[in-house]
């Protein structure tokens, strides 16, 4: 069976994942046979990967972070990376899915009555496939592993800590003040059977010299008995993020960097309420000269150059908040390239059938922004595949030639009310400057990416900024990381 290390936190957004990856790519540049795992994770990012186990499917869907660090371990990632997944869906309530299919929508008590069993016999069956095929697992918790209102049912910390027999390496953020007061009380509120098992802790964000906290490192490390074995400087290597948490505030901008403001594009990005999978965006915040801008649905188009409408957990809810908002209307009158994805496909769209589908109410048709001659029908069939096209582009996306790989996770399908062109797939749809997709991860391909680039610098009338062909990659970033300041040795000795 594999060695097993769970990087588990004092609280959220710690840099949990970031620490995961790093730790993959450090251990797969080693040499070492590794592969991630999350038990249960809760993010609206989702990707499209092989099912594993007992099923009858051939695509399941998993967390980003999960398909992220697979990537970053060089091994194929499958539903088993993340067995339990759980979508909010707005009101209390997320959508199911264990190994990768989606099994029902419940508030969170129900959880707990309904699919707790379930979903903890999935993840430690996932856990042993993966444990019998390679040397390592690197696991990653969720939150904070010392809640005592959850530790009698929390999958991803205590309960995958204790079927994993897992060494526990605890991560802090520093940058948010009381770190050392986290790691004390979570040390003191976590179950005694894993307390015992933290082989060392990771401060994360550090922004400075490190010898100013030597004495707080003493102290704690008397306190606990447990060392801390990395201090790691606030640098973010560019991972795609995992839930919402992340982004910027409205208004906040990705990809910000020193190319003069007359060489750069902004793209607007308007922040739904139940925004999804925006990980879409992540490849074009890391083109030198691109700006991600998430824009308020109060917002005015004027100051952006290209708008992408990026997928939601609810396209109907979202679609009622755009309007509301006004923001149809700023769609509507916006001259620049505009890319739907997936449900922001379907509101750009001249209507949405058979709403009442997606569980929002009686609604039979609900009219979209009517910027693409399509129309969209919902049913209860979701579809959830990774695919791989031959296409020639058109619209915002003219520039688009050849193979183009990522995924589809969504209800209804959608058709052509007019002739248009399909830039990306059967199912998409283009015209003029206005495509729509259901492909997600779509500028991940370096053709669309490049090409909708193009196309907004053309509109914008601007020239590109060179580019560095020998930037890191993140995985290589966030192996640094690890690498430079984290002390593996110490939590995985004699690999």
């Amino acid at each position: 069976m594999a060695r097993t290390v769970l990087v588990a936190g004092t609280a959220s957004h710690v840099g949990k994942s970031t620490v995961a990856a790093g730790l993959c790519r450090y251990l797969a540049d080693r040499g070492v046979d590794v592969a991630p795992f999350k038990g249960q994770n809760m993010s609206n990012n989702a990707r499209a990967v092989l099912a594993a186990g007992d099923t009858d499917a051939d695509w399941g869907e998993i967390g980003v972070s999960q398909y992220v660090q697979a990537q970053a371990a060089r091994t194929t990632p499958t539903t088993d990376a993340n067995p339990v997944l759980l979508k909010p869906r707005g009101d209390g309530e997320s959508q199911v899915v264990i190994r990768g299919e989606a099994v029902g929508h419940v508030p969170a008590a129900e959880y707990y009555d309904f699919y707790w069993e379930r979903a903890r016999d999935a993840a430690e069956a996932s856990y042993r496939r993966l444990a019998a095929t390679h040397d390592v697992v690197v696991a990653e918790g969720a939150g904070s592993i010392a809640e005592p209102n959850l530790r009698h049912r929390d999958l991803a910390n205590v309960e995958t800590a204790r079927f994993a027999d897992a060494d526990v390496l605890l991560v802090a953020d520093i940058e948010r003040g009381g770190a050392f007061a986290s790691i004390v009380g979570t040390l003191e509120l976590a179950p005694d059977d894993i307390a015992e098992r933290v082989a060392g802790v990771v401060i994360t964000k550090f922004r400075g010299d490190r010898s100013i906290l030597d004495p707080a490192i003493e102290e704690v490390e008397e306190r606990t008995g447990v060392p801390v074995v990395g201090v790691v400087p606030y640098d973010d290597p560019g991972l795609p993020a995992e839930d919402s948490v992340s982004l910027p505030d409205d208004g906040g901008v990705r990809g910000e960097d020193d190319v003069p403001p007359d060489r750069t594009v902004t793209v607007g990005v308007p922040r739904l309420p139940r925004l999804s999978n925006f990980t879409d965006l992540e490849p074009l915040a890391c083109v030198p000269g691109v700006r991600v801008a998430y824009l308020p649905l109060s917002a005015s188009l004027a100051d952006v150059d290209a708008v992408v409408v990026p997928g939601t957990k609810n396209t109907v809810d979202d679609l009622l908040a755009l309007r509301e908002a006004g923001f149809d209307a700023e769609l509507a009158a916006f001259g620049g390239p505009v890319v739907g994805v997936c449900g922001g496909y379907q509101m750009l769209g001249e209507r949405i059938r058979d709403a009442h589908v997606e569980g929002t109410g009686d609604r039979q048709v609900v009219e979209g922004v009517g910027r693409l001659p399509v129309e969209t029908t919902f049913s209860a069939d979701k579809r959830v595949e990774a695919v791989t096209w031959d296409v020639s582009g058109a619209g915002p996306l003219a520039g688009v030639d050849g193979s183009v790989s990522g995924y589809e996770i969504h209800m209804g399908d959608t058709r052509a009310l007019t002739p248009v062109d399909r830039p990306l797939g059967p199912d998409s749809a283009a015209v003029e400057t206005v495509a729509g997709t259901y492909l997600h991860g779509l500028f991940e391909n370096p053709g669309v990416r490049e090409a909708f680039v193009d196309a907004v610098y053309d509109a914008a009338g601007r020239v590109r900024p060179d580019c560095d062909p020998d930037a890191r990659t993140p995985f290589d970033a966030a192996a640094a990381l690890v690498r430079d300041y984290v002390d593996v040795d110490a939590v995985l000795p004699n690999l």
